[in-house]
């Protein structure tokens, strides 16, 4: 029996080398001057590559479904109203301007005390410094204990996770090691909510429990779905905008000094950066009924893949748009999504890099990459990241 695919779990053909999945943008440029829309029969789906394309399909979710693949009306990514509004409130109030700011103490002093066990004048910024800082901010407002990281980057690495090939055995071997996750993930909440219905704390967790909608709990297995996507969405994207921060700045020497001058550009810089460099360069949406864009018709069923890392690059929305500019106004980029789906955790990620680079930079400078080690990219068809970056660094 042929596998599903999904578009999600099978690469762009245009990205077939590690360098072009260090550096995707190049392509996707070009994809987006030569064929801004056009459907990929080896991945069963359609890519959009323009801006106003792509902003149209993540406006409008009554045409264009987020329910779709594995997992479709579980999670609240892969959901479409009234359920998504539904289970969306039941977290807003954590995320609320308010309330991320006053996690503010909180990112800093971790933010030093990760400062504090640097030894020498290098480091794996991925490893030393952009993992745990987020790890340890989403697990200790779920309520979980942050000294779980090394099992919750595992199991966020597994998540995004995509398929080395598009053949069926590549496929068949990535849904049995995302099926073995699922069950980690599911057995290890499972405890944690055992514990928080006998002993309720002051966490995201404890609330979940006792939340209803229209006067019914939540199941458990909504309770861990919901945990287990903050989990991955509160590390995932934030490990990656700080790691592609410091990358920028020893690609780029003279952008690091023009940020040294002046380390209050921080925030437009981070904004650049998603621009630039975004964690999410792609995502995912189903045609719900035929629907024309440009010159194609896109039928009912069909998946549609928008190319967030072509988009915030197209010169018809961004002067100079391959240029890295500190301080570019306006910079409408898409990096966390648009619409009904736009990002939860948007300003706790943009917090946490700020407060992050701030801190680090403050400690730090010529930071260079230590070109003797190979970088890795994620092996994901919607992450851009990287999993090392070694730098070096003399002391401030």
């Amino acid at each position: 029996m042929k596998i599903v695919k999904y578009a999600n779990e099978v690469g762009l053909p245009e990205l077939d080398s590690i360098e072009k999945r260090l550096l995707p943008f190049k392509a996707l440029n070009e994809l987006r001057q030569s064929t801004p829309i056009r459907y990929d029969n080896s991945r069963d789906c359609w890519d959009l590559f323009n801006y106003e394309d792509i902003h149209r399909v993540l406006k409008d979710p009554a045409t264009f479904s987020s329910t779709r693949g594995p997992g479709a009306g579980t999670s609240i990514l892969l959901m479409d109203p009234p359920r998504h509004g539904q289970m969306r409130d039941l977290v807003n109030k954590v995320f609320t301007p308010r309330a991320i700011q006053e996690l503010a103490p909180r990112i800093q002093a971790i933010s030093d005390e990760l400062i504090q066990q640097l030894h020498g004048d290098d480091m794996d910024i991925v490893r030393d410094y952009a993992t745990p800082l987020p790890i340890i901010v989403i697990a200790e407002l779920l309520g979980v204990p942050a000294e779980d990281r090394h099992l919750f980057k595992r199991w966020s690495d597994v998540l995004v996770e995509s398929a080395e090939d598009s053949t069926d055995a590549a496929l068949a071997k990535l849904n049995q090691k995302k099926d073995q996750n699922t069950l980690e993930l599911k057995n290890y909440f499972q405890n944690i909510l055992e514990i928080r219905r006998k002993n309720p704390q002051e966490d995201l967790i404890s609330s979940l429990l006792k939340a209803e909608i229209d006067g019914k709990k939540l199941t458990e297995d909504e309770v861990i779905i919901f945990c287990v996507l903050l989990l991955a969405a509160g590390n995932e994207t934030t490990t990656n905008l700080i790691t592609n921060s410091i990358r920028i700045l020893t690609e780029e020497p003279d952008i690091q000094v023009e940020l040294y001058k002046s380390l209050d550009s921080i925030p437009s810089f981070v904004e650049e950066v998603l621009r630039y460099y975004p964690p999410v360069i792609s995502v995912g949406r189903i045609a719900k009924q035929d629907v024309q864009i440009g010159l194609q018709t896109i039928k009912a069923g069909e998946q549609v893949t928008n190319w967030i890392g072509a988009a915030n690059r197209d010169p018809l929305k961004f002067a100079n748009p391959n240029n890295f500019e500190i301080e570019r106004k306006p910079n409408p980029h898409m990096s966390f999504g648009y619409g009904i789906h736009f990002c939860l955790g948007a300003p706790l990620a943009r917090l946490e890099a700020k407060i992050s680079l701030q801190t680090l930079l403050s400690h730090i400078r010529e930071i260079k990459l230590v070109s003797s080690i190979n970088i890795v990219p994620i092996p994901s068809t919607f992450v851009f990241g990287v999993k090392n970056y070694p730098i070096s660094f003399t002391r401030s």
